[in-house]
């Protein structure tokens, strides 16, 4: 066999080697962080912990899990502090009160430090198994964001899940923004996103929307639905309906086209009517007067529909004095880390 032809090969195969070294040890300079959001979930926490560090541990990356608690009333603060003090990888942000999940995960983002951010439930409805492949996609493919969405609602009460369908129905044709249906929170992405994300600080958030809307390559990951691992949900169904409320308002203004198209109909209806009640009279002047039932009814509905649309209009004026106020989205009682600094 050629020597000169042996050489190359055992070259080649030493340049591998050292170009996979190379990329480790670049690899080991990134860091993965986790945003956590959690709630009264006292009973979920450790076995999150337990599920999740296996996973990381198994990465060839640095990580974090950065733990919000959003003015828990619960024990769920206490244990924060004991996983973050045998496990320095744990991170903690306590919260003054109750701000919401929304205002729990801008929270975490804005003190996550990693080259990759990701966000996940507690309740392990979010399998960590998954974690690996999203971040595989990210390293190796040509995305800024890894997301999941359900493909199946089982276990999940029938009428809240034929709600939930209509509504990313519903929004989906009444905004320009794509909302996939069955979506979740639980994603990772780039760090370029996360800047983006972290640019729109508006007070009144719909996650779903934003994430959406500041664009980047995302890639759908499909699991069926997995139930909590302990403890309840804290989303009722008067929750939820608020928050696609939020959803709604926050990312279309359709509501008020809507309004404003009722009102025209109904000022051409009137219209149509004074001249059916005109000509009538002139035909038949000698008529009694009669229809007060209809006449009541009538009264009724469009009495009906202007409080409707004075409500729609109220909804947006309520969201845009709330802006203006410039209130912080979060205010921070205790926390064992700090804000990312994007300079």
């Amino acid at each position: 066999m050629d020597i000169t032809y042996i050489k190359r090969v055992i070259a080649k195969r030493k340049r591998k080697r050292y170009n996979n070294k190379e990329k480790e040890v670049d690899t080991m300079k990134e860091l993965l962080s986790i945003v956590v959001p959690c709630y009264n979930e006292e009973e979920v926490i450790e076995k999150y912990y337990d599920a999740t560090i296996p996973v990381l541990e198994g990465l060839n990356i640095k990580y974090e899990i950065i733990f919000v608690d959003d003015g828990s009333k619960d024990k769920t603060a206490k244990l924060m502090k004991q996983l973050a003090d045998k496990n320095d990888h744990i991170k903690y942000i306590i919260l003054s009160r109750n701000f919401g999940k929304e205002g729990a995960m801008y929270a975490g983002l804005c003190h996550a430090q990693g080259d990759y951010v990701g966000l996940m439930d507690v309740d392990l409805q979010d399998p960590p198994s998954l974690i690996p492949e999203m971040l595989n996609i990210l390293q190796e493919e040509e995305y800024e964001c890894v997301g999941t969405r359900r493909v199946t609602r089982k276990g999940e009460p029938k009428i809240r899940s034929f709600f939930a369908r209509m509504f990313y129905r519903l929004i989906n044709k009444m905004t320009k923004t794509e909302i996939v249906d069955g979506a979740r929170d639980f994603r990772i992405m780039k760090r370029c996103m996360v800047d983006s994300i972290l640019s729109m600080t508006e007070y009144n958030r719909f996650s779903k929307g934003i994430f959406s809307w500041v664009g980047y390559r995302t890639k759908w990951l499909e699991y069926e639905n997995i139930e909590r691992a302990a403890g309840e949900t804290k989303w009722s169904f008067w929750k939820l309906f608020k928050y696609s409320l939020e959803g709604i308002i926050a990312f279309t203004t359709a509501p008020l086209a809507i309004a404003s198209i009722m009102g025209i109909l109904f000022c051409f209806g009137a219209f149509i009517g004074i001249l059916i009640i005109v000509i009538r009279a002139l035909v038949d002047s000698g008529s009694a007067v009669a229809g007060w039932p209809s006449l009541i009814c009538i009264i009724l509905l469009v009495g009906g529909i202007q409080l409707l649309t004075i409500g729609i209009l109220g909804q947006y004026l309520s969201k845009t004095y709330l802006e203006t106020k410039k209130r912080p989205i979060y205010l921070t009682r205790e926390k064992n880390t700090k804000e990312y600094n994007k300079e």
